[in-house]
């Protein structure tokens, strides 16, 4: 019989100093790096004037985005001057701000707030108590809320969380049979977007803060949807939901506990009417808990940013669905980690 391999560290050793690759990544979107090298190629000495990068760090810095397969590089190896940097066919379309598939908005604030806050992830795991602004006394959301450039970049951030699932919402659930949409708490609009983009005959808009709304204009306007897409400003644990035959709620119940969630999710159901349908997207974890790594580490950010937020499996949000009173359920996936329930009325 063959020998088993001996085991190996190095899977051990490449999650356990994953953050520095994280880090690297993030540092470069914060500084525009993607989005300088999408007007075209540059060279080290270039790169480094323009984002006042240190002699020392410069060329590690952009050779260390070349090995983690975000840059291109022609030349260069050991002759610095040679080398030529430029975006990956990834790079330039996600993370150019200037490009309406940017991504970037998540990983900006991933940047700026969680990747300080998840420093204290032990510290959470004892106490079951957030981490963020909540620590010093804040209301998250309120602290989000009250400072408008942070909540444009909270705001860009969902987009980029949202993003690929709005293209798939859009193309694999049946929207022919339905004339008209409300997505909950839709942030800055991408749902709506590319749904109204997809399919012309329907009708939607965005139910949220009030706050939220001339953010959500500045966004629609960009794609000339301003007449299909309204909003409608409200708290939706307090205020009436506006009528639609379906509705969306996309990174929202895992922010909340089991008896908000299925507030909402009765509330729902109670304003659809018959044979309407809502679907609900997240990370969901897989039934079994054992694959779906992002997830769970979701749901470990919601212990880090909320007072009794979690993520969930397909299991959990569609027995949900059925105590709140959908006759039907089913479970389908979008892309990467994120997967959609819907229920119908």
């Amino acid at each position: 019989m063959p020998d088993t391999p001996a085991p190996s560290p190095d899977s051990i050793m490449q999650l356990g100093l994953g953050f520095w690759a994280s880090k690297a990544l993030l540092s470069a979107i914060e500084l525009g790096l993607f989005t300088e090298l999408a007007k075209g190629p540059a060279d080290q000495p270039t790169l480094a004037r323009k984002f006042n990068l240190h002699d020392r760090s410069a060329r590690d810095f952009l050779d260390t985005l070349v090995a983690l397969k975000m840059l291109n590089r022609d030349g260069g190896g050991a002759s610095t001057a040679a080398a030529i940097y430029s975006n990956t066919p990834e790079t330039d379309r996600f993370l150019d701000r200037n490009k309406p598939s940017y991504m970037g908005g998540i990983l900006e604030m991933a940047g700026t707030r969680l990747y300080p806050f998840w420093g204290s992830l032990t510290e959470a795991l004892h106490t079951g108590k957030p981490q963020n602004e909540i620590k010093s006394g804040d209301n998250l959301f309120a602290a989000l809320y009250s400072d408008p450039a942070r909540l444009r970049q909270f705001l860009a951030g969902m987009t980029g969380l949202s993003l690929g699932a709005a293209h798939a919402i859009a193309a694999k659930f049946p929207w022919k049979n339905y004339k008209s949409f409300i997505d909950i708490g839709a942030a800055q609009g991408a749902v709506p977007v590319q749904l109204a983009l997809a399919h012309p005959h329907l009708k939607g808009g965005n139910f949220d803060l009030p706050i939220v709304g001339p953010i959500y204009k500045d966004y629609i306007r960009t794609f000339s949807l301003s007449d299909r897409l309204a909003f409608h400003p409200g708290d939706f644990f307090k205020d009436p939901l506006p009528p639609a035959d379906v509705y969306i709620m996309g990174h929202i119940l895992h922010d909340w506990n089991l008896d908000k969630k299925k507030a909402l999710l009765a509330k729902c159901c109670a304003t659809l009417p018959p044979g309407g349908a809502l679907i609900v997207y997240e990370a969901l974890i897989d039934d079994d808990r054992r694959t779906n790594a992002f997830g769970l580490l979701m749901s470990l950010n919601m212990l880090i940013e909320t007072t009794g937020g979690f993520d969930y499996s397909g299991a959990d949000a569609a027995g949900w669905m059925k105590a709140a009173g959908f006759k039907s359920t089913r479970v389908e996936h979008l892309c990467g980690p994120d997967s959609m329930v819907i229920g119908i009325k």
